[in-house]
């Protein structure tokens, strides 16, 4: 059984509830990662599982609440899998790669503490601990610039990308869809409705999709734009024909579930299958 988990559920506010982006998708043994917001490192344990299972991390866009977390979750998963766990494929859109040097290359940000793991004898004890075999290689995650169309696949699962309405030009943004035995689920990321996300979710069992706000509110706000709201995840569910929607990315005013249930029945006008409130930390059976 093929397993969702909503680490972060969040945007760049942070509430009591929730704070950035981050999900999981467990199939078997296979833990895929689908960007790494705020404390996704700490939230992925407390969600029982652990940076070491992860091999394969999707960016949606590279906004700071989808992947502010990525430097620890790097330095964590390589140093904790002591040279004993495969390297971690990262995929995204454009700046994947450069920020992945930037983070962890040769002259990244981070390479002193890396340097340090790789060289000093107390580091290598502490390798050698946990089943490390010196010399210690530093941390070589294979990260990849990518656009729409098939972008991984595995044992059980094949993803496939979209271009996603955002913030172009200033970052491009991607959702992805992952077809797997036990059905397919679609990660929206950040976007306005729009007919390449429908596409990419047609006859989908499950969708994550933002939901900033209540449309109403967005509308009036002029938030409208790049994002969905509640009619906006609504329609494009039906659209789609995507048979369980779940929301994420909710903001300050739908982030408990009390104002929430007000936009509920607007929503369940437009869209006829079942909708979802997720919470951090959420797990649900695809």
């Amino acid at each position: 059984m093929a397993e969702i988990f909503v680490l972060g559920g969040g945007t760049p506010t942070p509430t009591a509830e929730r704070f950035g982006s981050a999900h999981v998708l467990k199939i078997g043994e296979e833990t895929l990662m689908f960007d790494c917001g705020p404390a996704a490192t700490h939230k992925l344990v407390k969600a029982g599982l652990f940076p070491t299972q992860v091999d394969n991390l999707f960016f949606t866009h590279h906004h700071f609440d989808h992947n502010i977390d990525y430097p620890c979750f790097l330095l964590c998963r390589w140093d904790q899998g002591a040279g004993n766990i495969n390297e971690l494929n990262v995929y995204g859109p454009s700046l994947t790669e450069e920020i992945t040097e930037g983070i962890i290359g040769e002259n990244g940000v981070f390479s002193a503490d890396w340097r340090a793991r790789v060289g000093h004898p107390l580091s290598q004890q502490v390798y050698q601990n946990r089943g490390g075999t010196l010399p210690r290689l530093r941390p070589n995650p294979q990260a990849k610039n990518i656009g729409p169309g098939e972008v991984a696949s595995g044992k059980n699962w094949e993803v496939t990308a979209a271009l996603a309405e955002h913030v172009q030009p200033y970052l491009d943004s991607l959702a992805y869809r992952v077809d797997t035995p036990d059905g397919s689920v679609v990660f929206t990321g950040d976007t306005q409705p729009c007919q390449s996300v429908i596409d990419l979710a047609r006859d989908a069992d499950m969708m994550l999709c933002m939901c900033w706000d209540d449309q109403d509110v967005m509308n009036a706000t002029g938030e409208s734009p790049g994002q969905c709201g509640t009619t906006g995840a609504a329609e494009m569910a039906q659209e789609a024909g995507v048979k369980k929607l779940v929301l994420v990315h909710m903001g300050p005013n739908l982030s408990s579930q009390a104002p929430f249930d007000q936009t509920y029945l607007g929503m369940q006008r437009v869209y006829h299958g079942d909708i979802v409130f997720s919470e951090e930390l959420f797990k649900i059976d695809l």
